[in-house]
C-alpha cells in the first residue's frame, strides 16, 4: 500500500520576479518580487515539505536521506530532480549552467540540464536561447566587446511551448513569461550578462561569472531536435516532450475524463498546472487543483486521474 506525497513549496525572491505566482496559483508569496516557486525540491537551498501522511512536516531531503525505499532505493547522494515554477516579470540574466563533471569539480554538486514548459507568455515574448559564436575565440571577443546583440540568439515562445536546455546552453527566460521548469537538482548558475541592472538591495550590479561561463558554454551552439509525440492513454492525452538520461517529461491532459496509469519508473513527480479533479490511489481519493505538487513514490504501483485538468509529470 502506498500513498502520494503532497508538498509545500519554497519561494525565492528575485530582482526579475513578480506577483503571478500568487495571482495564478494562490501561493502565499513573500513579496511582489517573487521569481521562483521550488515546488518539488530536496535541494539544500530550498527543500519542499511533505504535508500529508506519516511523514507530514518532514522535508523531501529528509525522506530521501532516511527512507530511500520511497524512491526505489535509487543510488546517488542527492535527490536528482527539481521542479520549479518561474515568473519572469522582467528578463532573467543571460546565463549558463555547467555539466556534471565541471559542477562536481568546482561547485561540488550536480550539473544542471533543464527544460521549460511555457505556462504563460505575453504577446511577442521571447527567450534568449543559444548564441552565434562559431569558436571560443569569437565567443570571448564578442563578450569582451559587449556585443550582446550580435552574440545572443532569441526565440519567440507562446503558451504550451517546450524548450530543452542542456548544460552549456546560453539562455534566459524573457520578460512576460511563466514556465514550469524540470531540472537536475542543482543551484549552480554562471551569469554572463545582466543588462547592467542595479540590485535595489545592494545598490550594485550583480556579480558576473565570465571565466566560468566561457569555460562551460557549448561552442558552437547546436539546437536540440525534440521528437515530441502525443498519444491517447485510456482517457488521457499524453504528450512526451523529452526522454533523456537526466529526466523524462510528460503532459497529462484530461477533458472531463478518467485514466489509470501503471508505474513505469521508481517514482514520478507531478504538478497540476491547470484545472481540477482527483487522484485515486489504492481506493483513496485525493482532491487536486491547479498549483498542487506531489510525488508518486515507489510503493504506488498504479493510480487513476479523474477530472478536467492538465498536469506535468517527470521521472528519471
Amino acid at each position: 500500500m502506498g500513498e502520494p506525497l503532497f508538498l509545500k513549496p519554497q519561494f525565492h525572491e528575485k530582482i526579475w520576479g513578480g506577483t503571478k505566482l500568487k495571482e495564478e496559483y494562490g501561493y502565499d508569496i513573500p513579496s511582489d518580487h517573487t521569481g521562483e516557486c521550488w515546488a518539488i525540491s530536496a535541494h539544500q537551498n530550498g527543500p519542499a515539505t511533505i504535508i500529508n501522511g506519516v511523514y507530514e512536516g518532514k522535508t523531501l531531503t529528509w525522506l530521501w536521506d532516511n527512507h530511500r525505499e520511497y524512491f526505489g532505493n535509487q543510488a546517488g547522494d542527492v535527490f536528482p530532480l527539481l521542479t520549479k515554477i518561474l515568473d519572469a516579470k522582467e528578463d532573467l540574466s543571460v546565463q549558463v549552467h555547467p555539466d556534471d563533471v565541471y559542477a562536481k569539480k568546482y561547485a561540488h554538486e550536480l550539473g544542471k540540464t533543464e527544460c521549460w514548459y511555457v505556462l504563460q507568455a505575453d504577446a511577442g515574448a521571447e527567450m534568449y536561447y543559444g548564441h552565434n559564436a562559431k569558436t571560443k575565440e569569437e565567443l570571448r571577443s564578442l563578450i569582451d566587446n559587449k556585443q550582446w546583440d550580435k552574440l545572443l540568439r532569441k526565440v519567440p515562445v507562446k503558451k504550451g511551448d517546450f524548450l530543452y536546455v542542456p548544460s552549456g546552453t546560453v539562455h534566459a527566460i524573457g520578460k512576460g513569461i511563466m514556465v514550469l521548469e524540470t531540472q537536475q537538482s542543482s543551484d549552480t548558475t554562471y551569469r554572463l550578462y545582466d543588462f547592467d541592472r542595479i540590485d535595489q538591495t545592494t545598490h550594485k550590479k550583480r556579480e558576473l561569472h565570465i571565466k566560468e561561463s566561457i569555460d562551460v558554454i557549448n561552442v558552437p551552439h547546436q539546437d536540440v531536435e525534440l521528437k515530441i509525440k502525443t498519444a491517447m492513454h485510456d482517457g488521457c492525452e499524453v504528450t512526451t516532450f523529452v526522454e533523456t538520461k537526466y529526466f523524462s517529461v510528460y503532459r497529462w491532459k484530461l477533458n472531463n475524463s478518467q485514466a489509470t496509469f501503471k508505474k513505469q519508473a521508481p517514482y514520478t513527480l507531478v504538478s497540476v498546472i491547470d484545472g481540477n479533479g482527483s487522484l485515486i490511489v489504492d481506493g483513496k481519493k485525493y482532491a487536486l487543483k491547479k498549483g498542487m505538487h506531489f510525488i508518486l513514490p515507489n510503493q504506488v504501483d498504479s493510480w487513476t486521474l479523474d477530472g478536467k485538468m492538465e498536469l506535468i509529470a517527470s521521472n528519471n
